[in-house]
């Protein structure tokens, strides 16, 4: 399919601190998307899990059900307890006709504590990669066969977080499992995401945007803040993530690594909409990605 631009409601309500946003309903998340451009968004915590139910939400506003996050606990279960525990988000998905599972391992993530520094984040052994990549091929080979293609949500404050992570992951997965590339976690964690998306272009099948405030990132690694703490700013200081356009990341270099890719990029600034307001960010980050595109000849 063509690119098509989406949305992730987190910029205008967090899901990991669902205070943030929290008096902001459904509907002005879905009418100020559509008014920003968007023609899909991935799920959130007010969306309803019900087939009919969340048709009849996104159908007022144009919107097509992308994708939703999974969490994932793989590092504890194996794949068919986790396929069980599964079940009833993948069946949402068939039937919304989403083709991508955003899917990511949380058994033993730091980035919904704010207590917890992003210093003290999980990292895997060595030697225990091979089971781990066994169990999620396993599991998106799975849903493969059900028409919905695994895609791994490298993520910070969790066991997949730098580009030596990311380079462990994807050597120890098989073809059926791709890469959910984030610019914003790629860029934090210390990767770059041009080199990553021409790295692993065959096994990218869907695109996160998100930039990331230089000053803030640096500080947040300076003072070893949480991953709240550096999302939502601390006093009246805005966060490290932002829209395509407002920060560090080159998307034009982004998307000419990653030729012929058709699919969803999805705006996910996850950011205090009491500092940024999610309708004006919406908008500038809309037009930044158009204009990458085209210059990258995706568009």
């Amino acid at each position: 399919m063509p690119i098509r631009i989406g949305a992730n409601p987190i910029g205008w309500s967090n899901d990991d601190l669902q205070e943030i946003g929290g008096e902001t309903s459904l509907e002005t998340c879905l009418a100020e998307a559509r008014e920003a451009g968007f023609v899909g968004m991935e799920l959130g915590h007010k969306f309803p899990r019900e087939p009919k139910a969340l048709k009849a939400a996104l159908e007022p506003f144009g919107m097509a059900c992308i994708s939703g996050w999974y969490s994932a606990e793989l590092l504890l279960r194996d794949a068919d307890e986790e396929m069980q525990h599964l079940r009833a988000h993948l069946d949402l998905l068939k039937a919304m006709g989403s083709n991508v599972l955003v899917f990511a391992e949380t058994s033993n993530a730091i980035h919904g504590d704010r207590s917890k520094p992003l210093s003290q984040r999980p990292v895997m052994a060595p030697e225990d990669w091979a089971q781990f990549g066994r169990r999620i091929t396993e599991v998106a080979e799975r849903t493969l066969a059900e028409g919905v293609r695994l895609v791994y949500h490298h993520h910070m404050g969790t066991i997949v977080e730098s580009e030596a992570d990311i380079d462990a992951f994807m050597a120890a997965t098989g073809e059926a499992v791709h890469l959910l590339l984030d610019t914003g976690h790629a860029t934090w964690g210390g990767a770059d995401p041009a080199a990553l998306a021409a790295r692993y272009r065959s096994r990218i099948s869907h695109f996160h945007a998100k930039d990331v405030r230089k000053a803030v990132m640096e500080q947040a690694r300076a003072e070893d803040w949480s991953f709240l703490d550096a999302i939502l700013g601390k006093g009246a200081e805005l966060g490290v993530y932002t829209v395509p356009g407002d920060g560090m990341v080159d998307y034009p270099a982004a998307f000419k690594a990653l030729p012929g890719y058709s699919g969803w990029v999805v705006v996910e600034a996850e950011q205090d909409p009491e500092k940024a307001n999610p309708l004006a960010y919406a908008k500038r980050g809309v037009a930044h990605l158009k204009h990458s595109l085209k210059e990258a000849g995706l568009a």
